[in-house]
C-alpha cells in the first residue's frame, strides 16, 4: 500500500498539494491552503475546485463570495464530483448568489450527487421535492436524464 501511495504522489503532484491543503485547512491556515489548491484547481482537479468553493462559500482565507463559490463548485460538479453537486443543488435550492431559487435544477443536482454516491444528497432530495410541483419534478427528470448519460455513463 505504501508503494502505491508513493507512486501516486510521485506521478501526481496535484494529489500531494491537495492533501497538504487539507492539512492546512484543518489547522486554520487558509491562505496557505488556498495557495496550494490554486495550481491543482487551474489544472482541472475536481477536489481542489471543490475545496476552493468551500473556502469562498464560508469566507475561509478569502472574502466570502457566493458567486465565486458557485462557479468553483460548478467546475467540480461538471467533472462528476458528488460533494460539489450537492453544493450546487443547495445553491439552486436557496438561491444564494443567484438571481432566484431554481428547485428544478436543485433536484437535478441532488439526484446526480446521489447517483455519484453522496449519502446526504438523498436527504436533500427528499426535502426539495416537498417544495416542488409535479411539473417541476417532470422537468427535473428530463434534465437528470440529459446529464446522467455523459456524467455517469456506466450507472
Amino acid at each position: 500500500m505504501r508503494n502505491l501511495i508513493a507512486l501516486l504522489l510521485s506521478v501526481s503532484p496535484a494529489f500531494a498539494d491537495i492533501e497538504t491543503a487539507r492539512d492546512l485547512m484543518e489547522s486554520n491556515q487558509f491562505e496557505q491552503a488556498y495557495a496550494e489548491l490554486v495550481p491543482a484547481a487551474k489544472a482541472g482537479n475536481a477536489d481542489a475546485e471543490e475545496l476552493i468553493g468551500i473556502m469562498y462559500a464560508m469566507g475561509l482565507g478569502v472574502e466570502r463570495d457566493d458567486e465565486r463559490a458557485f462557479e468553483w463548485y460548478l467546475r467540480s460538479s461538471m467533472k462528476g464530483h458528488p460533494g460539489s453537486q450537492s453544493a450546487i443543488g443547495w445553491y439552486y435550492e436557496v438561491g444564494r448568489g443567484l438571481p432566484a431559487p431554481d428547485l428544478t435544477r436543485a433536484y437535478m443536482w441532488y439526484t446526480l450527487s446521489a447517483i455519484g454516491g453522496d449519502p446526504d444528497a438523498a436527504i436533500s432530495l427528499e426535502e426539495v421535492v416537498k417544495k416542488m410541483t409535479p411539473e417541476m419534478i417532470k422537468k427535473a427528470h428530463i434534465l437528470v436524464a440529459d446529464y446522467k448519460v455523459w456524467m455517469y455513463p456506466f450507472r
